[in-house]
């Protein structure tokens, strides 16, 4: 039997100038390029969850998607960026512009440098400052009450960095290049017509976006850490800051994984009261996440979501497929 529309989850991630989607069996990223035609790539992807083995189980299916669209999202990325630097290349040779152009161990280094310095940002801002601030406060031998106080800390920290970021002119265009893509899945998923004039009439906010993922890890953690933290106080005593990052570090995969679950669950309750407060604050850090696409923006995500779906695309003639670099 043919599977309805309904049936069929997609999904997707804003890249630069353009919009990742993720069907049953391909992935499409389609990048608006400076002369305003659209560059497609299309190619094979096909969860290891949906396997019925090991990664499809419970809990254990959640990480591997994490996993998963975590190396999906940095190669994305990365080609959208390469998309881009093309044209901005162009753009200094119209202008007569010289620039020496770095070689590719230079900017493979740059790379490096980049995703160190991020990394280490992030484990300085939600790992160990909440952990050091609630230390300070004295907090450490009452277990819950540390972890409610690092965790809102974390929190803190989440929503004021995404909020300081969306005020730089790059990210607020790739909020809005979000914005189009929960407006799309939403249009698609209520039978419309995949029209930018259509779709503009859908919500930019999307329960089973990755920010609402962000927050279940984020207030699951607290919950998850105070029963540990218990625990492990009665029998070996209260832990040092490292040691409690240690074993936390280590739970991440079983958080994600649970995590996972409930925003899951919560997809097909949507309507349900406790679901509803519970995706709340998703919902509203969306507000800073996602942005009000314009209509080529919007084309962009529905030629993504069409060709990942396998749909006719043959109306959009400034559409130009390009070889995955991967091969």
């Amino acid at each position: 039997m043919k599977e309805t529309k309904k049936q069929i989850q997609v999904g997707g991630q804003a890249v630069i100038e353009g919009v990742l989607m993720r069907g049953p069996q391909y992935l499409a990223t389609a990048i608006r390029r400076k002369d305003n035609s659209i560059e497609l790539k299309k190619e094979k992807f096909i969860s290891k969850t949906q396997s019925k083995g090991f990664y499809s189980l419970p809990i254990i299916r959640g990480f591997v998607s994490l996993i998963e669209m975590l190396v999906i999202g940095i190669k994305t990325l990365n080609f959208s960026a390469s998309r881009a630097e093309l044209d901005w290349e162009e753009e200094e040779n119209k202008s007569n512009k010289k620039k020496k152009k770095k070689s590719e161990s230079h900017q493979k280094m740059e790379e490096i440098l980049g995703y160190i310095f991020a990394f280490g940002l992030a484990f300085l801002l939600f790992a160990f400052l909440p952990y050091q601030i609630a230390e300070w406060m004295k907090l450490g031998k009452e277990n819950v009450y540390f972890n409610l106080f690092a965790g809102s800390i974390r929190i803190i920290f989440f929503v004021l960095y995404v909020w300081i970021i969306s005020r730089l002119k790059d990210v607020h265009r790739l909020f809005e290049y979000h914005g189009a893509e929960h407006k799309s899945v939403f249009a698609y998923e209520k039978g419309s017509d995949l029209t930018p004039q259509s779709v503009q009439q859908f919500k930019t906010l999307h329960p089973r976006c990755g920010t609402s993922f962000m927050f279940f890890v984020l207030l699951i953690a607290i919950l998850i850490f105070s029963i540990v933290d218990t625990i492990f106080a009665y029998f070996f005593g209260v832990p040092s800051v490292l040691l409690r990052l240690g074993y936390h570090f280590l739970m991440l995969p079983f958080i994600s994984g649970v995590s996972y679950e409930v925003l899951k669950l919560s997809g097909k309750n949507i309507h349900h009261p406790l679901v509803k407060l519970m995706t709340a604050p998703g919902l509203a850090l969306q507000k800073i996440t996602t942005q009000q696409p314009d209509d080529e923006q919007i084309e962009i995500a529905v030629v993504a979501m069409k060709c990942a779906l396998e749909m006719d695309i043959s109306d959009y003639n400034n559409v130009k497929f390009i070889e995955n670099e991967d091969k």
